[in-house]
């Protein structure tokens, strides 16, 4: 029982709203010493599973390569872009955007794009721009509106399409945990069913998309009359 102090470390530290990666490893210490661990050996499984973590991994080489790109330019570069586009609207390129999110998680390719490798430095801007093509300078209100739904579709976009990828993790779980109680199942009849619940998400953020665009039309509409 000594080793559920860790989940009360959690619940005490996100209440009261310390560091959240200082409560995580607070946690597994206290954890590991209540199962009688070392506190070296408690460190070492940290350090394992970091390194383990493939996203880890990517993230380390992706950062620092994004910034590199922003300072020489990359978002001017894709404000530019979608400039030579006169009907470009925030809407269908999200949409367009979202497409291809879910299309590529579905096959694995989760880390091919996200908030820090595409969002913020190409999908937002290019969104931006295209509502200033509209409605010329834009508030800091709309301007933030348009980032967040730029990164609510990137959200929402791999969130269902991952599942859909019959070695991602929660699939291989399930199959795991129905194997344990009996139930053969193979991961792929598993990972289907999650196409109809992404092809559900896609329709319902879509729509929502194209309302956003019609109004920022209609903003524009009423600026110019």
């Amino acid at each position: 029982m000594l080793t559920l102090l860790g989940v009360a470390v959690v619940v005490v530290g996100f209440a009261a709203r310390f560091n959240p990666l200082l409560v995580v490893v607070a946690a597994a210490m206290v954890t590991g010493l209540a199962a009688g661990l070392a506190p070296l050996a408690v460190l070492g499984a940290l350090g394992k599973g970091f390194n383990d973590n493939r996203l880890v991994t990517v993230a380390l080489l992706v950062y620092p390569l994004v910034g590199v790109a922003e300072r020489a330019g990359l978002q001017e570069r894709a404000r530019t872009l979608i400039g030579r586009f006169r009907n470009a609207s925030p809407g269908p390129l999200l949409v367009g955007y979202m497409a291809f999110r879910q299309i590529t998680a579905a096959v694995g390719l989760i880390s091919i794009a996200g908030q820090a490798q595409t969002v913020r430095p190409l999908v937002a801007p290019m969104a931006e721009s295209a509502a200033e093509m509209r409605l010329g300078e834009l508030s800091d209100e709309t301007r933030h509106a348009i980032r967040a739904q730029a990164a609510a579709t990137d959200n929402i976009g791999v969130f269902f399409g991952e599942d859909i990828f019959l070695a991602f993790g929660s699939v291989l779980l399930m199959v795991g945990v129905l194997a344990s109680s009996g139930v053969t199942l193979d991961p792929l009849r598993l990972s289907m069913w999650a196409i109809p619940t992404a092809v559900v998400a896609f329709v319902i953020h879509g729509a929502r998309l194209m309302l956003f665009d019609r109004a920022l039309r209609r903003r524009a509409t009423g600026i110019a009359e």
